[in-house]
């Protein structure tokens, strides 16, 4: 009678077992990450596009500091001369100061405000490399037939042998 029972606990055991492990296997997927930083990093065209706004942008900068430095250089003759100034003078020193200050606040709300060419230059230069990217990612999850691949930045932890940002990074240099 002992055995009967072990036999059936036994069973009922294995049978328990294989319908948990089919109901495991099949919620089970291949998963996998990119490494957004390293693709940023790495990335040839990424980083040429990068190196190109910096420029602009330092140019753009640059031109705003000129601007700046030669309202602050007015402002200071002007407060240097202001006491010997005629009336006259006066209001056409302030009007030039005026002036500078208007074309300054002009200038750096259309380079640097929201929707300002450094917004549109960056991205002009980095919307076709973002599809580009996304397109190699879809590459590497159809042919490697992955059901899920997350960025990086969104996970807290990750095993290794699910990174497949040198295989993106591989498509994206072949192309």
């Amino acid at each position: 009678m002992r055995s009967k029972k072990a036999f059936a606990i036994i069973i009922a055991t294995l049978a328990g077992s294989i319908i948990l492990a089919s109901a495991v296997s099949a919620q089970v997927g291949k998963y996998g990450y990119v490494d957004s930083d390293k693709i940023f990093a790495e990335y040839k065209a990424w980083v040429k596009a990068q190196e190109e706004f910096n420029t602009e942008y330092k140019a753009w900068d640059d031109e705003a500091k000129k601007m700046q430095k030669e309202l602050e250089d007015l402002v200071a003759e002007y407060e240097k001369q202001k006491l010997i100034l005629s009336a006259d003078k006066k209001k056409e020193r302030e009007a030039q100061i005026q002036a500078k200050r208007s074309a300054l606040d002009a200038y750096t709300k259309e380079i640097f405000g929201p929707a300002g060419t450094a917004e549109r230059k960056n991205n002009e230069l980095v919307r076709p490399l973002l599809e580009r990217i996304n397109a190699a990612i879809e590459r590497v999850a159809t042919e490697g037939n992955y059901d899920f691949i997350y960025n990086s930045a969104g996970l807290a932890y990750a095993k290794k042998d699910y990174d497949v940002t040198d295989k993106v990074l591989q498509i994206l240099e072949e192309e």
